[in-house]
């Protein structure tokens, strides 16, 4: 079954705001910085210290408390747009089929394609104006 996740957007401070919540919550944080993964060749320089991703896990196995990063969109941030659910799904069909289900009557901002990270992963805007970011691991994390 696919788990759901909140993952929260920052204006350039997703660094300090997730090492805020580690000490609040108790939980694990890893962080990637743009300029450590293959994106970093098609961002601006200012962007390169910037989060692309952060997550906070607890537990065993870990699970995901919150993911975040900084906001990299064509449009500014504003903080209605800073929230997005990640859905993690679990098998190939089941992201088809749920991005299917979610993006009709909807508009999908990034159509569902492999990715780097060993991942299928795609957004959309549903029906109601919520973002939903959907990923299914190929390869399951050890």
């Amino acid at each position: 079954m696919a788990q759901l996740t909140p993952y929260v957007f920052f204006d350039g401070n997703c660094r300090e705001a997730m090492a805020f919540y580690k000490e609040c919550l108790g939980a694990e944080l890893t962080m990637t910085a743009v300029g450590d993964t293959p994106a970093a060749e098609h961002m601006p320089p200012d962007a390169k210290q910037k989060i692309m991703h952060a997550a906070l896990t607890r537990g065993e196995p870990k699970e995901a408390v919150l993911m975040a990063s900084d906001w990299m969109g064509r449009a500014g941030f504003v903080q209605g747009n800073s929230i997005s659910l990640s859905l993690h799904c679990t098998s190939d069909g089941e992201i088809k089929t749920i991005f299917g289900s979610l993006s009709s009557g909807g508009r999908v901002t990034q159509p569902l394609a492999d990715q780097f990270w060993g991942a299928t992963f795609g957004t959309l805007v549903d029906r109601f104006g919520i973002a939903w970011m959907l990923n299914y691991d190929k390869t399951p994390a050890k």
